[in-house]
């Protein structure tokens, strides 16, 4: 679909806003992981599956990983569970509830080589950071990473002008914490607890591939 045909903004993660959306990024952001994960048997964590749209494009292209999808609810589990079926992806495990507020929620350990999250944070209030950040120094290996996907301000500033009247959309949007957030508030968050932002990578559409590991 092309940008011309976009849908009209709905963040709900079933919406046809979001797969549109989801379909207009994945591929960049595909590149990003095939430089970024290991290329020997690993785990995966996704953070906020949604749809599962995005784990489940990205798995087939890694058979030697097995990705986890998660989410704060169980709402689109069906939907994950119904495209690993279509798709016929083996090496997705079944969705997980884990609400990044809530640390009983998560895993008590893990040795995930990498976790990633896409499009969270322009409707998530800025507080999901921190349990993140936790949850990443909790569950990642010793050398792996967490990848946050998405619009961010940088240093107060919106890098550009289409960025800032997405920020203020709040109307039309139904969600209370809707805006871009500052990648000075995800630094600071990561280390609080010993993590380090490594990479800032412009992507296209006005986005950024943030890269943390241990600090």
């Amino acid at each position: 679909m092309a940008y011309e045909d976009r849908p009209p903004l709905d963040p709900h993660p079933l919406s046809e806003y979001v797969a549109w959306a989801g379909k207009r990024n994945r591929d960049p952001i595909l590149e990003v992981l095939r430089s970024k994960l290991p290329q020997e048997q690993g785990k995966v964590l996704e953070l906020a599956s949604g749809s599962g749209m995005h784990i489940n494009y990205f798995a087939p292209h890694f058979p030697h990983l097995v990705f986890q999808p998660s989410d704060k609810t169980d709402e689109t589990f069906e939907n994950i569970r119904k495209l690993r079926e279509e798709q016929n992806n083996s090496n997705i495990a079944d969705p997980i509830p884990l609400d990044l507020t809530d640390p009983a929620s998560w895993p008590e350990a893990g040795d995930y080589q990498s976790m990633f999250c896409i499009n969270i944070f322009q409707v998530a209030p800025i507080n999901i950071a921190d349990g993140m950040m936790a949850c990443a120094s909790r569950l990642l290996s010793e050398d792996g990473f967490l990848m946050v996907y998405g619009p961010f301000r940088v240093e107060g500033r919106f890098t550009t002008s289409s960025n800032e009247a997405f920020h203020n959309i709040l109307d039309s949007t139904g969600v209370p914490e809707w805006g871009l957030k500052d990648v000075a508030d995800l630094r600071r968050a990561a280390e609080a607890h010993g993590m380090r932002l490594a990479e800032q990578i412009d992507m296209p559409a006005n986005n950024f591939a943030l890269i943390f590991r241990r600090g």
